[in-house]
């Protein structure tokens, strides 16, 4: 019997002693959500998006994370659509309370997703919407919590202008856009004001939708106009399908677009002796940039096994990220607040160039001009701003 008191008070005392003994610290957490199209129109660019940002991510967590907390990703399909990025970033603000987010891609995306984040007091930074108003207001202030890791389309716009015109010698041009898409119709704007402004003169302007498949009454009036060049600021599923039907009806001119035409599913065939302005080069002799698609190829693999190579959708995405979290590091705490005064003042030297930000919230850093030629794209010129 009274060994049997005995035992039960020593179990009682480990029972006691256990509860009394302080249980090991949880990790910290800071948790970064990442708005990508994953599916949609464009799941090319959500697919390097993630990809980029995730990159980012592991490397530095496999350094300790950032103020030593682990940094937890949050990936949300925002389909590069207003409706769908605006339900993501409700998500991951209200249910998940993220307060960093990477994206979105598109602008007309990203334009909403910003009025949301900055009245929340979160930080965002968007790898690739060109828009001045994702970071600017409809009153014309800037957006205190919303960041780019791209250039904007005025510069990207005038730069196209600008090859076209001394690279290329054209003296007239003919635009296509979708007056729907916030981003096609600022770079189309931006292109025909630089354009016109250095004496060139267009020839022609005509709209079409996004769900258009058949664009040959336009190619018709490009055919009868003859430009020197046609700008086609658009996706690349919009560009594959123009491209296709000019090559089938006998038009020469070279079409110039922007950095939506950067994407593994761009046809080459079809946009054959097309160009681009885009945010890098694999390319680019520089180490940041060839230590980047050397990591990179090693950690993601195409359908045959071999080495994907970053686009510009992955290199925005790695520097985005990378600038969020080094802003962050240099805030010293998990402060929004903090984390935006931060990345206001920082100097990073990213894959895509040195990068400092305006007024604005928009990166001072060099356009790259890319050429679609023998199935390829290959580097052609950079342009400094």
């Amino acid at each position: 019997m009274k060994s049997r008191i005995v035992l039960s008070i020593l179990v009682l005392l480990t029972v006691v002693l256990a509860s009394c003994t302080p249980a090991a610290p949880a990790q910290k957490e800071i948790k970064v959500a990442i708005l990508a199209p994953l599916s949609g129109p464009v799941p090319t660019f959500g697919v390097m998006t993630r990809d980029g940002a995730l990159a980012a991510i592991d490397e530095w967590n496999a350094k300790g994370g950032v103020l030593g907390m682990k940094i937890v990703p949050i990936v949300e399909d925002s389909q590069c659509t207003p409706d769908p990025a605006v339900n993501a970033a409700n998500k991951v603000i209200d249910q998940d309370k993220v307060h960093y987010i990477v994206g979105e891609v598109c602008s007309k995306a990203s334009i909403p997703v910003s009025e949301i984040a900055n009245a929340k007091g979160v930080v965002q930074i968007s790898p690739t919407s060109t828009n001045p108003d994702v970071t600017v207001g409809s009153d014309g202030k800037v957006k205190p919590y919303i960041f780019r890791a791209c250039f904007i389309d005025p510069f990207q716009g005038q730069v196209g202008a600008k090859f076209a015109m001394e690279n290329l010698g054209a003296k007239t041009a003919f635009i296509m856009l979708d007056q729907a898409n916030d981003y096609v119709k600022g770079l189309a704007e931006f292109f025909e004001k630089s354009f016109t402004e250095m004496g060139g003169t267009i020839v022609g302007k005509e709209s079409y939708t996004a769900t258009d498949t058949d664009f040959s009454a336009i190619l018709a009036k490009i055919a009868e106009a003859k430009p020197d060049v046609v700008y086609l600021p658009d996706y690349y599923n919009i560009v594959n399908l123009v491209t296709k039907q000019a090559k089938e009806k006998g038009i020469t001119s070279p079409f110039i677009g922007g950095d939506g035409w950067d994407s593994s599913d761009l046809d080459t065939a079809a946009a054959d002796g097309g160009y681009f302005t885009n945010h890098y080069s694999p390319e680019d002799p520089r180490p940041e940039v060839q230590n980047f698609v050397k990591a990179f190829g090693e950690k993601y693999k195409d359908e045959q096994g071999n080495p994907k190579v970053p686009d510009a959708l992955a290199t925005l995405a790695y520097d985005a990220t990378n600038l969020l979290l080094t802003a962050i590091q240099q805030a010293g705490a998990d402060d929004p607040a903090k984390v935006k005064d931060a990345m206001a003042g920082i100097t990073y030297n990213g894959v895509s160039g040195k990068i400092t930000f305006d007024p604005n919230h928009n990166p001072v850093k060099s356009a790259t001009i890319l050429k679609v030629t023998e199935g390829k794209v290959k580097f052609e010129a950079v342009v400094n701003p």
